[in-house]
């Protein structure tokens, strides 16, 4: 199940690019579910642990990875129970974090209203009205409520 919280939180990375940075693990780069979040998202091969093959940059390394994907790779394998701030991802990584939020439960937080559109029966618990959303119009409806605030 998806929750997230609108707005800062206890116990969230704020800029969970960083954070990535100094505590991934290689064999996560390497996991097909990795691999197919990096083809779509980034554009870009997986060759190895340590290698990417950019279309725009050539070889990078992992470090060289859009803040996005890091994100996506910390919620999908950290189990240090943070809460990353999803609102470091574009909204091409909504579909994804819905995908996480399928195989495990994941909470996140968010500084704008992603756009879930693209999400094929979404749903979410929304922490702010402690609301259970069971689509995308419900959660802007939910959204647009904890922005008048």
């Amino acid at each position: 199940m998806l929750t997230i919280i609108f707005g800062d939180t206890e116990n969230s990375i704020y800029h969970p690019p960083t954070y990535f940075d100094n505590t991934y693990l290689e064999k996560w780069i390497i996991d097909p579910f990795t691999v197919q979040m990096i083809a779509d998202v980034d554009k870009s091969t997986v060759i190895g642990q340590r290698v990417i093959d950019s279309p725009f940059l050539g070889s990078i390394s992992v470090k060289e990875l859009s803040g996005g994907i890091k994100t996506l790779i910390l919620m999908r394998f950290d189990e240090s129970g943070k809460i990353f701030n999803a609102s470091a991802c574009g909204d091409n990584c909504a579909k994804w974090i819905f995908e996480i939020s399928k195989i495990k439960d994941l909470t996140i937080n968010l500084h704008h209203v992603m756009d879930f559109s693209q999400c094929e029966n979404f749903e979410a618990y929304i922490k702010n009205t402690e609301k259970k959303v069971a689509s995308y119009t419900e959660y802007l409806h939910e959204a647009f409520l904890i922005e008048e605030r």
